[in-house]
């Protein structure tokens, strides 16, 4: 599979508008393009596959071991000519003083050129120290060509074709103009994921158009081509093993998707699938009712840029709180855990939400928790155990604290670095649900897609024994 990297001098560049219309661009040539991104993001992704048609795909060297990293990186690949992973921030930003979870770093493990977007605002003849500057900081990585972003003009673009050309050796492969139709639309946590604009398909053609006339596509192609011959990842056990489906039989989870919710990692679905589970989505803001089902999960999301339309559905927020009460097992990530609730407060407003959790979200102006996590599991995590003495790693980025949380409410884990629900514990305990501001990563070690499916195939065998009443699955 022919394959790049288009990262960027710094972030906010403009290289997510910039890879999202390559992958436009590209497959509406033909190319059967697979994107994927760098790092822990959902949003990103969503415009990326809606661009290119496939799933996109996360590739974290800071939650994945090198092998998990190329696994995803190949298996994902596969039917594609064509692979775009996009870096967060800059080239050789990250973590680690040595840069062994930067972009740079998955450029190395994966065998990647790069396509170097730089942000050409008032930029003349410095744009050649710089482009220089990242030749030389790590000779390892080759920089095979550079996309002048925001260019102001004409003779902008002229004046720094000429320097690159007279003092580098880097060839320009475009140069696309400051240009209002390439925006995506923010707001307050960043871009607007894709599903909650009617026109998001316009959106990614026009941007998809505008890139395709202002880059040589085929010299895009090109760079992708000359990377080295592939690679083969090491095998998974899901190389190896029969589908679980036909092992035992399936557990309906329910699982929200709709525009308040929609933080999910493909794999991670995927996983569930792999381990037993029919997935059945459910729509928080029109369906009446919560169907049959053994679980629930409701992931990420802006549940408070919803929330007027969440309150209104009172017919499902009771029944999803009747459920949780009489026992279902639940799972639920950030927006998940707010939805789950008493209350949202946003803007001087609050509303009233599913009230399973005894607790209330406020949404504040500064994130309350950001970045990667360390989580330890307590004793009283209902799914089985990781590897005994195993922290689990995974990320945050909410901007609402849980406040008012009854005391007596136990937590699943111990959170030694990152903030959680209240700077030492997250994964709140409610019955039969595990709430976390974390979000979790099955694909990078956690395994928890294979540990919430044996938990809900377990408590379904002790409702079907008699074990444990029934949970009610329907409206009061």
């Amino acid at each position: 599979m022919h394959r790049l990297l288009v990262s960027a001098a710094h972030k906010s560049s403009g290289k997510t508008t910039v890879t999202l219309g390559l992958c436009a661009a590209l497959a509406e040539a033909g190319t059967v393009v697979q994107p994927y991104k760098k790092g822990p993001d959902y949003i990103d992704p969503m415009w990326l596959a809606r661009a290119a048609g496939r799933p996109c795909f996360n590739l974290d060297p800071y939650l994945m071991d090198d092998a998990a990293l190329e696994r995803c990186f190949v298996d994902n690949g596969r039917g594609a000519e064509l692979a775009i992973v996009e870096g967060n921030k800059g080239l050789y930003d990250g973590l680690a003083l040595d840069g062994s979870n930067s972009n740079a770093a998955v450029a190395k493990r994966l065998g990647l050129p790069v396509l170097l977007v730089i942000d050409a605002r008032g930029m003349t003849r410095g744009i050649a120290p710089l482009i220089l500057g990242y030749q030389a900081f790590d000779r390892a990585i080759r920089i095979g060509g550079v996309i002048l972003n925001r260019v102001g003009g004409s003779r902008h673009e002229a004046k720094l074709r000429a320097v690159i050309e007279h003092y580098t050796d880097v060839p320009v492969l475009g140069a696309v103009a400051e240009d209002e139709r390439l925006a995506v639309m923010e707001r307050h946590l960043g871009l607007m994921p894709c599903a909650e604009l009617d026109d998001a398909a316009a959106r990614v053609h026009e941007i998809g158009r505008q890139v395709g006339a202002q880059v040589d596509l085929g010299r895009v192609r090109a760079l992708a081509a000359s990377a080295a011959p592939g690679f083969d990842a090491p095998a998974s056990d899901a190389d190896t093993i029969a589908p679980a489906t036909a092992r035992r039989a399936a557990v309906r989870i329910a699982i929200a998707r709709d525009r308040a919710f929609g933080f999910y990692y493909p794999d991670d679905l995927a996983a569930l699938e792999a381990a037993g589970a029919e997935l059945v989505p459910i729509d928080t803001l029109h369906d009446q009712r919560l169907p049959a089902v053994d679980g629930l999960f409701i992931g990420g999301g802006f549940p408070e840029a919803c929330m007027t339309e969440l309150e209104a559905n009172t017919r499902l927020r009771a029944a999803l709180r009747k459920a949780i009460e009489g026992g279902l097992p639940t799972y639920a990530e950030c927006g998940g855990l707010m939805y789950l609730s008493r209350s949202i407060t946003w803007r001087g407003r609050t509303a009233q939400m599913v009230g399973a959790i005894p607790g209330d979200a406020v949404m504040h102006s500064r994130p309350q928790g950001r970045g990667y996590v360390h989580l330890e599991e307590t004793a009283a995590l209902p799914w089985a155990p990781a590897a005994e003495g195993a922290a689990q790693r995974g990320h945050e980025f909410h901007h609402s604290s849980l406040e008012n949380l009854d005391t007596g409410v136990g937590f699943a884990y111990r959170v030694t670095r990152g903030h959680g629900v209240d700077g030492h514990h997250d994964g709140v305990l409610v019955h039969k649900l595990l709430a976390s501001y974390a979000h979790l990563r099955s694909a990078a070690g956690t395994g928890w897609a294979p540990r919430f499916v044996a938990y809900v195939r377990s408590e379904r065998a002790l409702r079907e024994a008699g074990a444990v009443p029934r949970a009610m699955a329907s409206n009061p």
